[in-house]
């Protein structure tokens, strides 16, 4: 395992996290505690130290059973969780990003996680009805109380996460220190703004979904049934199945799995990303966090044109995607001495 920085902060966190949103069982799918005790000692083993989770998952469980598992090994760990979904449907304050949701749900998560602080405190969601100042000054109290290490930010768009930063800056509060979004071979919308801000930034990006809700594996190709095809959300159908094709038949030539060819081109990414693995059991655990092979010997093959596909496993050798290399420069003459560039002759006849 190799590690990154967490931005400007000089903490060393893996080159992959841990995601936690299948420990429980209380959604009717996911990992029962002894099987995520396996998966988080397997991640540890490895070298991982980055925990993801957040209070609504599996309704709490999830909290609940890393409590318990990281008894004597806490601090070993990054541990992050998440906050502004509602928790409680008979209570509006139960959701939101204002100061009232943000003291009750940090003291209910680490009850739960039976720890008396937090390394990084995610904001879930957007909360438009809550100002930025009055979130980002709510967050500074709970780091100067010492229960929030560092403030990160899930799922806002580039300009808010940049107006938030500005404004904590501005009045000496903490800003964000990481960013989590969506990021995958079938949904690079990221790389539009969210990328290019993370990194001029310095924030590193945690990327969930590196799967696509396990479309990259390519079982869906073959009729298989699952996420996707029982409770797929609109985002889960962006992507072209070509896409999935080749990703599966990379993997079959470099001898390694799908999940490991997709996970290991998000990690490959320019800047600090870090995909997010998780599964239900063990064995796909496995496979996810598997080492990748060996570079083979030349390429045998070429990507399509519609896909920046990894460097297959380390496979150096695959072409990048056509159309995102930057355009050639056209080169113009210098001007000779004494002789006006020409679009600066007209200005002779003035």
């Amino acid at each position: 395992m190799r590690y990154r920085l967490l931005g400007k902060s000089g903490v060393r966190i893996s080159e992959v996290a841990l995601g936690t949103m299948t420990f429980g069982e209380d959604w009717g799918w996911g990992a029962p505690p002894e099987v995520s005790a396996r998966m988080l000692d397997l991640f540890a083993d490895a070298g991982g130290n980055v925990i993801d989770t957040a209070d609504v998952y599996t309704n709490g469980t999830s909290e609940t059973i890393l409590g318990e598992l990281l008894k004597g090994r806490r601090d070993r760990f990054v541990l992050g969780t998440k906050f502004t979904n509602q928790t409680d449907p008979d209570d509006p304050n139960s959701a939101g990003n204002h100061r009232k949701k943000i003291v009750s749900s940090i003291e209910a998560s680490l009850r739960r996680l039976q720890t008396d602080h937090i390394d990084l405190y995610w904001v879930h969601n957007r909360d438009v009805l809550t100002s930025v100042e009055e979130l980002m000054r709510a967050l500074d109290d709970q780091v100067r109380l010492g229960k929030v290490l560092y403030p990160a930010v899930s799922d806002w768009a580039a300009w808010e996460i940049a107006e938030a930063c500005t404004a904590a800056r501005l009045r000496d509060w903490s800003p964000f220190t990481a960013v989590q979004l969506r990021y995958n071979l079938l949904d690079r919308s990221p790389e539009r703004e969210l990328l290019p801000m993370a990194g001029a930034s310095g924030l590193p990006v945690l990327a969930w979904g590196p799967l696509a809700e396990g479309r990259l594996t390519g079982k869906y190709l073959s009729g298989h049934t699952g996420r996707v095809t029982e409770a797929g959300r609109p985002y889960t159908r962006a992507g072209s199945d070509d896409i999935v094709r080749e990703v599966v038949a990379i993997a079959r030539e470099l001898g390694c799995s799908p999940a490991q060819v997709a996970i290991s081109w998000v990690r490959q990414q320019p800047g600090t990303v870090i995909p997010l693995i998780a599964a239900r059991t063990e064995e796909q655990f496995r496979d996810n966090r598997a080492p990748q092979p060996a570079a083979p010997g030349p390429p045998r093959r070429t990507q399509p044109s519609h896909a920046r596909v990894p460097r297959g496993c380390h496979a150096g050798g695959l072409r990048r995607r056509r159309g995102l290399r930057r355009p050639a420069t056209r080169h113009r003459r210098p001007p000779r001495a004494g002789r006006a560039p020409h679009h600066h002759r007209h200005l002779g006849r003035l």
